[in-house]
């Protein structure tokens, strides 16, 4: 059985055990189940003078809401099953953080760093050509975003080819999310799930009944972290949690493994990998060779923040952390999470905490289709309305702010202080929403499943909605 098999009979395992705990009926529980569409196709370019043929993939996995949302995945190890899986947790991922997509997901089967960047555009290009020959992507049809191995750059490709083809649609750029400022991107979403990532370990570590049953103390200051990853992900949850007060004790990647228990610099950690190409012999730090063995690690929380099926039935009692929290899709293996429910771990999982990308794209999406840039009408009249009540104040009480103090008072919204706040509200609540249901069924004893009944509960509420069932 291939990864990508396996991957998808874990999502459907949980989504199986999650449905248990409601009452709709087994044919609407199918139908939020099943994927709506898979699509490959194969398409010619033309590289270095000779044809390649390029294999792309495009799920279509729920249509209660649409327009549909998912990244697109850049990779060799890319297959049918894998990106299927992915569409399904994005539909529950949205359904989760009240973002109103349905869920897709898409892939092209390249190793890009094998490809010039000419080339890369070329491959870009006639991807999403194929997508609008299917009438498969669209402001309102299907809006990709980027994923593991894409960027920016890509999605501005994407939106440039569109916009060609649709050169009368004036929301054109809504038919993809994760561009460049220039080219209607929004400010924040470049660090928009690590920072969705903080917000939600931040909002667990901080529930005082829950850590006393870890035998952990509330709040993330001083709890030692281990991130694997140290790509857009992992690089800003270890930036935002050390910042928050965590100390980050151990980083891994694919070349290997660091570790020093005093603590380690992100940035510095950072800056060192682009110096030398690795973040192996880092100065005080402990080298791993295995970068998977840095997570047996002494920590209190370990952010698993690169690919899938990190951890496994292999190593999961050797795990030491008491809290898991899923930077990446899938990272723990259903048969890892069995294991770790039964030694107390907690595990956050990535279905509501690596949302933060797709509701800051959420908020991109918006943003292209009002034309109007966040704080824009409402920035001045707030510092004017704040100035004025200062004003007041200070003539009532005869005390003065001094300058500094008078900037942070009256300063207004800007997009990026109105993207924070929409995604910290957004992480906070669905947190404390998804741990309401676990703590109202004695019967649902994880995160993950209590995340999968919220899902479940609002995509039926929208086929209810739409009167196809009682």
């Amino acid at each position: 059985m291939s990864d990508g098999s396996k991957f998808l009979n874990d999502v459907h395992a949980y989504f199986d055990k999650a449905a248990a705990f409601t009452n709709h009926p087994k044919g609407l529980l199918k139908q939020i189940k099943v994927c709506n569409g898979i699509f490959t196709f194969k398409f010619p370019v033309e590289i270095d003078g000779s044809i390649q043929v390029i294999e792309g993939i495009r799920v279509q996995h729920s249509h209660h809401k649409t327009p549909t949302k998912g990244g697109i995945r850049y990779s060799e190890m890319v297959d049918e099953q894998e990106v299927e899986a992915l569409a399904t947790l994005m539909t529950f991922k949205c359904a989760v953080v009240d973002v109103p997509f349905g869920g897709a997901k898409g892939g092209i089967k390249i190793n890009p760093a094998k490809y010039q960047v000419k080339d890369l555009e070329k491959i870009t290009r006639r991807y999403t050509t194929e997508l609008i020959k299917r009438n498969m992507i669209g402001p309102g049809i299907d809006v990709p975003a980027p994923d593991y191995g894409s960027g920016p750059r890509e999605m501005a490709w994407i939106a440039d080819t569109y916009a060609t083809f649709k050169h009368d649609e004036i929301n054109a750029l809504g038919c993809v999310t994760g561009k460049p400022l220039g080219q209607g991107g929004i400010q924040g979403r470049t660090e928009a799930t690590g920072l969705g990532l903080f917000f939600g370990v931040r909002e667990a570590l901080n529930n005082k009944e829950d850590m006393k049953k870890l035998g952990l103390k509330p709040g993330i200051t001083g709890k030692k972290i281990i991130v694997q990853g140290l790509g857009n992900v992992g690089y800003f949850s270890a930036k935002f949690c050390s910042e928050g007060g965590g100390l980050i004790v151990g980083i891994a990647e694919r070349e290997g493994g660091i570790y020093n228990a005093k603590g380690l610099d992100v940035e510095k950690v950072f800056k060192h990998r682009k110096e030398k190409g690795s973040i192996l012999d880092y100065p005080g730090a402990k080298n791993f060779k295995n970068s998977l063995e840095l997570l047996e690690m002494e920590c209190d929380v370990l952010i698993p923040a690169a690919l899938e099926n990190q951890i496994t039935k292999t190593n999961a009692s050797r795990i030491k952390a008491m809290v898991i929290a899923e930077g990446a899709n899938g990272p723990v293996t259903k048969d890892a999470e069995e294991i770790l429910n039964k030694k107390g771990v907690m595990i956050i999982p990535d279905l509501y905490l690596n949302a933060g990308g797709v509701t800051v794209s959420y908020f991109e999406w918006l943003k292209n289709l009002s034309h109007v840039r966040f704080g824009r009408m409402e920035k001045r009249f707030q510092e004017i309305q704040t100035s004025r009540l200062l004003a007041a104040l200070e003539n009532v009480t005869g005390k003065k702010l001094d300058k500094v103090q008078t900037q942070l008072v009256v300063h207004g919204a800007e997009e990026r202080d109105l993207v924070n706040s929409g995604l910290e509200e957004t992480m906070i609540a669905a947190f404390n929403e998804i741990r309401n249901i676990r703590n109202s069924n004695p019967k649902i004893e994880d995160l993950r499943t209590a995340a999968f009944v919220s899902g479940i509960n609002k995509i039926a509420a929208s086929y209810g909605a739409l009167g196809f069932w009682p």
